[in-house]
């Protein structure tokens, strides 16, 4: 009884100690800030919570707008809008009265009568709150959707310049820009997005500043005479590693004080993107769209405070403590389930086994508990990850009693074949279920990887606990003289699961370290599928 309890205080220290120097805060620049300066722009779109601009019909109280906007008066003097009508049409007034300017967006796409609407709504903001409105940007990453060539976008500035008599702009995305210089006669002012994580070759938080520098230049050398203003540059704090693009808070800081000093030493005109998490944007660009805010969405506070040092993990006492519950677990099922003829035995290699599942899914539980309301809010993406939370915690708990218990992993057969099922030994059973269950879900994360991979997750939390304690299982039993040939269904699975680690280490790069983790723990998923016991007679 002394060394499990010895052992279960090394785990817990340890996944204390691993949590307390993943909450250290990290240092970032000092303030790119003077007292009481603001940042020249932030994008602010009005959305709160499961609100999108695509419900229908779509109401939002002016309350909600006022209170979002009394908050970024504080931090700015001025605001993007992205459309003039419906719910974000009141931006503006509520603008007015509280002294903030505005670069009023014009949304425009493939639907002519809606792009009508449009400019009549952002004319009439006009007349209504003159000196309000500072600039109108007629379509955003409208020729980056290829929803309107650039001549149908030229009419529409052409015509808003001479209704309004305000200046006028084009935004979409440096490259872009390039490809239709055309508009420029058109404009007033060149806009540009530049947004280091997202582009083709994505760029590091630490190099992010040095890009946008030289991306701004080159757009500059080829508009000459052009005032550019950068309309969206951020960095998010959450979601999947790109290359060796990496979403933190702390990242978040570093690239957005990067290039707010930038800004101020150069005169640069920086709109940055954007004022709070929209959480709606999940939807579309995975978790990574849902956290590009200042502000967060819940509590609508700032993430971090210029100069000041960021925890990438402000919640990790919360993370230790879930993972010191789910190592208890593991051990009290261990100890609970062991034989009474065992009880006596001086076992080190099975104490040591149940103290590595323990260990490995102690690490990581916290982490996935806290991260399944970043999920995309699909109800399939949604389902997924909560049974993929319930593998976590049950994988390793199971598989730490058939340790216990002298169990070996059964064949994907076993669980399948209901015959087979009445002759396992229970434990063999559960575990065997749990580990189809196992390979269904890393296939179904490894795939979407491959076939949609610029927006899916790694759930690197989510399947480390499972794989390293089936793995542990199958690996801690000494190998039979003669093991038969894997089955059909291992053999297939194996093969999935290899390709499919293989496919997405070469397309993310070897400076992904998410994606190298992620292919890893498929190569040992699909090692230990092929070390199952063979089923039952």
């Amino acid at each position: 009884m002394t060394r499990p309890i010895l052992l279960f205080a090394l785990v817990a220290s340890a996944i204390g100690l691993f949590w307390y120097a993943m909450g250290r805060p990290s240092p970032v620049p000092a303030s790119p800030l003077a007292e009481g300066q603001k940042l020249n722009c932030l994008s602010y779109a009005p959305f709160h919570g499961s609100q999108a601009p695509f419900d229908q019909p779509l109401r939002i109280a002016d309350e909600q707008i006022e209170s979002d906007l009394k908050q970024l008066a504080q931090v700015t003097s001025c605001i993007r809008t992205y459309s003039s009508a419906r719910a974000q049409g009141k931006i503006t007034r509520v603008a007015d009265k509280l002294g903030l300017k505005v670069l009023q967006g014009i949304w425009i796409g493939r639907n002519l009568a809606d792009n009508r609407r449009e400019i009549e709504a952002a004319l009439q903001l006009a007349r209504r709150h003159p000196g309000v409105i500072e600039a109108f940007i007629v379509g955003n990453e409208t020729l980056l959707r290829g929803e309107l060539g650039a001549d149908r976008i030229k009419t529409y500035l052409e015509e808003v310049r001479r209704r309004s008599g305000l200046p006028v702009t084009y935004a979409d995305v440096w490259e872009f820009w390039l490809k239709a210089p055309e508009l420029a006669p058109a404009v007033d002012f060149v806009t540009i997005h530049i947004l280091p994580y997202w582009e083709d070759e994505p760029v590091a938080a630490t190099e992010a500043v040095a890009h946008v520098r030289e991306i701004r230049e080159k757009v500059a050398e080829i508009f000459a005479g052009k005032e550019i203003w950068i309309g969206e540059v951020g960095w998010p704090s959450e979601g999947r590693m790109r290359d060796g693009a990496l979403p933190s808070p702390a990242n978040q800081a570093l690239v957005l004080s990067g290039v707010v000093e930038a800004g101020r030493a150069e005169n640069w005109k920086v709109n940055l993107i954007e004022a709070f998490d929209q959480p709606w944007k999940r939807l579309l660009e995975g978790t990574v769209g849902g956290y590009w805010g200042l502000f967060d969405d819940r509590a609508r506070e700032l993430k971090f405070r210029w100069g000041e040092p960021v925890s990438n993990h402000p919640k990790w006492r919360i993370e230790a403590a879930l993972g010191i519950g789910a190592a208890l677990l593991v051990f009290a099922t261990a100890w609970l389930s062991r034989r009474k003829e065992d009880a006596g035995q001086d076992d080190w290699g099975r104490d040591l086994a149940i103290a590595a599942i323990a260990l490995s899914a102690g690490l990581v539980f916290g982490w996935a508990a806290l991260g399944l309301p970043m999920e995309p809010p699909e109800p399939g993406d949604r389902l997924r990850s909560a049974g993929m939370i319930a593998l976590s915690l049950l994988v390793p708990t199971v598989a730490a009693g058939a340790v216990a218990r002298s169990a070996p992993l059964g064949s994907l057969a076993v669980a399948l074949n209901p015959p087979l099922r009445r002759q396992a030994d229970a434990w063999s059973l559960l575990l065997a279920i749990l580990f189809a269950a196992t390979i269904v879900a890393a296939i179904h994360v490894a795939l979407g990887l491959v076939f949609d991979p610029r927006y899916k997750d790694f759930q690197l939390a989510l399947l480390t606990g499972p794989v390293v304690a089936l793995a542990i299982v199958t690996w801690a039993k000494a190998p039979a003289p003669v093991r038969p040939e894997p089955g059909m269904a291992e053999r297939v699975g194996a093969g999935l699961l290899t390709g499919s680690a293989l496919f997405v280490m070469f397309n993310e790069g070897i400076a992904n370290w998410q994606a190298l983790w992620f292919g890893a723990l498929l190569v040992l998923l699909a090692l230990t599928a092929l070390r199952t016991a063979p089923a039952p007679g």
